[in-house]
């Protein structure tokens, strides 16, 4: 079972689709999120937030001043201030 993810920014949709691993730097560390992880809300912190599809291709997108929120069903939103993709 993948994860649903949606990466957003204060002006526009980043990146949305599925995956088999999110790392997202918060202010507590990096943190990593798989299908089945318990709910989580964490602060992000300045820097990079990996999404790694189940075709092994990898998004990379810089993230600030936001939050990470796991819930129940295997959706991750990561809300932030200012976002882009690097790759």
């Amino acid at each position: 079972m993948a994860l649903q993810v949606n990466l957003v920014s204060a002006e526009s949709e980043i990146w949305s689709g599925e995956a088999d691993l999110v790392v997202a730097k918060t202010v507590e560390g990096e943190i990593g999120f798989m299908a089945g992880h318990e709910p989580t809300l964490a602060v992000l912190a300045d820097g990079q937030v990996r999404i790694t599809q189940a075709d092994g291709t990898k998004v990379i997108a810089n993230a600030n001043d936001g939050f990470v929120s796991m819930e129940v069903g295997n959706t991750i939103n990561i809300v932030a201030g200012q976002a882009e993709l690097v790759s």
